[in-house]
């Protein structure tokens, strides 16, 4: 099969060049292209099975569930996508309900105007409390990252007062949450088109839209798994941090940085628990620890609905790429970062089904929180010392990979 004669959607891996013998690879194959792409695979003897049979039904099935409009939050529904006005109106009901433990503040603007919101959550406090920082929403078409911090939103509110864990973290803590970050293209996936991933700034007079904000940031921006072409879905923009989204998250993570002791990026598909570095097969320093305490969190991930998760850094067990949040804010020197790539392994991809919001979400939130319980008792409750004694230590890891290639 010949790129160059066939045009196909490259969901995974985002780059041509990161295509290797015994990869798996996910391309979306238009109905009119299937048979010459069948007959293509099986003629150069490529294996390859059929993920999603029909792409389109899958995205109508998203859009057919009752609109919901003007109600309160008791009855909002977190099992299902909701579009961003709605998102909008449950950002101030939860900060009008919980004023007790919510702050509500703009991060700044989007390309196209639009206010990004971002929650302070936590227990009143004399001293100066350390933060752990989580975004949402920075792909667009990742609907069920901004499900999750919905969820995990809710969840942390509502257990403060009967969980013992929930309230001392809080006591310790302050959550900084973005419910969204990429508006404008997570508006967009919902009203033109599903699949879109970047956001939507204008670039070459108008004929091209949009810069994928994870390889927007200063890490290496532009070198590995990043395209300089505006028509790309990973274009990394004009320069480090050229978009307002990303230079409106840089600039509060910057303000905050010694008191952020975790930034945790929320993303899918495919079921990680990412660690920096991803452009390079360099470790952090603290990568021991950082390994120990995300293997953690995937044994409690397997434990609440036994799905697996794979941890480790990035360059190692997925792809390499420059621009990541992720790595920007490990080399800000935030001692623990973490990537989650939630459901599923490939079955829905990008279009995980409603009924999957709330498996996905109580399994993150057992991760996410067994993190906040390590971090809590051994770094801030009682605890002065940033890293633990396993600091120095440098771990590599590999892992085979049993490859397919799979196109729909």
């Amino acid at each position: 099969m010949q790129p160059s004669h066939t045009k196909l959607d490259l969901w995974k891996p985002n780059y041509l060049e990161d295509i290797h013998p015994g990869r798996e690879v996910h391309v979306r194959v238009p109905s009119s292209q299937l048979y010459d792409t069948k007959q293509n695979l099986q003629q150069k003897k490529i294996s390859f099975k059929v993920l999603i049979n029909d792409v389109q039904k899958l995205i109508d099935e998203q859009f057919v569930s009752e609109r919901r409009h003007k109600k309160s939050l008791d009855s909002f529904i977190y099992t299902k996508y909701h579009p961003m006005n709605e998102i909008y109106e449950w950002i101030f009901q939860i900060q009008e309900a919980y004023k007790e433990l919510v702050s509500l503040y703009s991060l700044g603007s989007t390309y196209e105007g639009r206010i990004i919101y971002y929650f302070k959550i936590g227990l009143p406090s004399n001293t100066r409390k350390k933060i752990i920082w989580m975004d949402c929403g920075i792909h667009a078409r990742e609907w069920i990252s901004v499900a999750f911090c919905q969820w995990f939103i809710r969840e942390i509110l509502n257990q403060h007062s009967r969980s013992t864990r929930v309230h001392k973290a809080l006591e310790n803590i302050d959550f900084y949450i973005v419910p969204v970050l990429n508006i404008d293209g997570f508006i967009y996936s919902w009203t033109t088109d599903r699949l879109w991933r970047k956001s939507r700034s204008s670039h070459d007079n108008g004929n091209c839209y949009g810069v994928d904000l994870n390889r927007n940031f200063d890490s290496h921006w532009g070198t590995i798994d990043a395209s300089k072409d505006c028509r790309s879905t990973i274009f990394c923009g004009t320069s480090p941090a050229s978009e307002p989204e990303v230079q409106a998250l840089s600039q509060l993570v910057n303000s905050l940085k010694s008191d952020i002791v975790c930034f945790i990026t929320m993303h899918s598909y495919g079921q990680y628990i990412l660690l920096p570095y991803a452009f390079t097969k360099d470790l952090p320093i603290n990568h021991a620890e950082m390994l120990s305490v995300g293997q953690t969190a995937a044994s409690k991930i397997a434990e609440t609905h036994g799905a697996q998760y794979r941890v480790g850094s990035a360059s190692h067990i997925l792809y390499s790429a420059s621009g990541s949040s992720m790595d920007w804010a490990a080399e800000k020197g935030i001692p623990f970062s973490y990537t989650f790539e939630l459901r599923d392994n490939g079955t829905y991809l990008f279009f995980l089904p409603e009924d999957q919001i709330q498996p996905t979400c109580e399994e993150a939130t057992a991760g996410i929180l067994s993190i906040v319980d390590y971090i809590n008792e051994n770094h801030i409750n009682g605890v002065s010392s940033v890293f633990s004694g396993t600091l120095w230590i440098n771990l590599s890891v590999s892992l085979v990979i049993g490859t397919y290639l799979s196109v729909q």
